[in-house]
């Protein structure tokens, strides 16, 4: 996460000896997000199969080689191909996932799903104050550094990280068409009692935000005319407020609370955080509003992740955290465009009047999916109904 926080400043500059204009800066952003979305069920189910050391590595290279090829593209297909796949190696986020699940308990998998949060956190932080630096070098520079962390993450896993996943607890069947559409994997798990409003919520809390992101900065600068120096400090607060609530705090309450109640909280306090945003009116209160969502994205985010890891059964973790996170993917493709759009006819508020909304709705689809069977797993389903075939 490093190494994608490195690009994070410089990817704008990149792009500006080909086209100038912002709209190829975000169909890049588009391209990263579309790749993970349709990887994500894939590459969890071929992890279901295979096991988990495999896809994980070969990820690691697909990364590295992406980042190589951005730093040397001397065109602007070039780079739309390295941000592809990155995006598609990318989705081996579900494969972490499902590596977690394998080895903790499952009373355990919410705080340790956390630390994966705390290290995207870290990530953002450390991430773009090194790719600025290194920017001083040269505008490939970042990219190359991105490339060699994959390696040498690469070359460690190779001698330290461990196959979770036991040949005799892996899904036998053959990959299909259905594993590789995310659309089929997602109307399979909408089909599916004990993951429906878990599926809708992860939709709801990520949908939010995704507005969030990419359109904080255009909306601060609309309504208190800060600068990208001043949004970096917020962004930077957001990231230290996300690790430590996911690293430390996360972890102190996931066994008393347990994850129905922190999903709950989190959505409520998410959408706390986007109303103050929306009604503010002085500087303070975006530091105010950034704790909320960051403290509730922090709780919500891993708890929901936790509780769909909970009750699938352990031939079926990758497809089904892979399908949330194509869920998330989605949010992050549609939710931009419905921030900028609304923010344009309706108002510099109206992204946040609608993620308090959509936060609404993840908190209501959360107590209702943990009301029916909370922390119990859910009765595997023939292939076939699982996939919706």
């Amino acid at each position: 996460m490093m190494g994608a926080g490195i690009l994070v400043p410089v990817i704008p500059f990149v792009v500006q000896p080909f086209r100038t204009d912002a709209l190829t800066v975000g169909l890049l952003a588009l391209a990263f997000s579309a790749a993970q979305f349709l990887a994500s069920p894939f590459l969890g189910v071929w992890s279901d199969r295979k096991g988990r050391r495999p896809v994980l590595l070969l990820c690691l290279l697909g990364t590295g080689a992406g980042y190589f090829l951005f730093g040397a593209a001397g065109s602007l297909t070039l780079l739309f191909l390295a941000r592809l796949m990155a995006g598609f190696a990318g989705g081996s986020i579900t494969t972490a996932q499902a590596y977690i699940a394998d080895v903790s308990e499952p009373r355990d998998r919410a705080k340790n799903f956390g630390l994966i949060g705390a290290a995207f956190g870290l990530g953002f932080i450390l991430g773009p104050a090194m790719g600025g630096a290194l920017s001083k070098v040269s505008l490939s520079a970042p990219a190359y550094a991105s490339g060699c962390l994959s390696l040498l993450t690469f070359t460690v896993a190779c001698f330290l990280l461990k196959e979770s996943l036991p040949p005799e607890t892996r899904n036998a069947g053959n990959l299909g068409w259905h594993d590789v559409n995310p659309f089929v994997q997602i109307r399979g798990a909408l089909g599916r009692t004990g993951f429906r409003e878990l599926m809708l919520a992860v939709f709801a809390l990520n949908f939010g935000m995704a507005g969030l992101q990419t359109n904080f900065a255009v909306f601060t600068h609309a309504r208190f005319g800060l600068d990208a120096a001043h949004n970096a400090i917020l962004f930077a607060y957001l990231g230290v407020v996300a690790s430590l609530t996911q690293g430390v705090l996360l972890r102190k309450l996931a066994a008393r609370a347990g994850e129905a109640r922190l999903a709950i909280f989190g959505a409520v306090a998410f959408g706390v955080g986007f109303a103050v945003l929306a009604a503010s009116w002085a500087v303070w209160m975006l530091y105010l509003s950034v704790t909320f969502t960051a403290l509730g994205y922090g709780l919500a985010g891993p708890a929901l992740t936790g509780l769909v890891s909970r009750r699938a059964q352990a031939s079926e973790q990758g497809v089904l955290l892979g399908t949330a996170q194509s869920v998330a993917s989605l949010t992050r493709v549609i939710g931009p465009v419905w921030a900028g759009a609304v923010f344009d006819h309706l108002g510099s508020g109206a992204p946040y009047w609608t993620g308090a909304i959509w936060s609404v709705l993840a908190a209501v689809w959360s107590f209702h999916a943990t009301r029916q069977r909370a922390g119990t797993a859910a009765p595997a389903m023939p292939a076939a109904e699982t996939t919706g075939r």
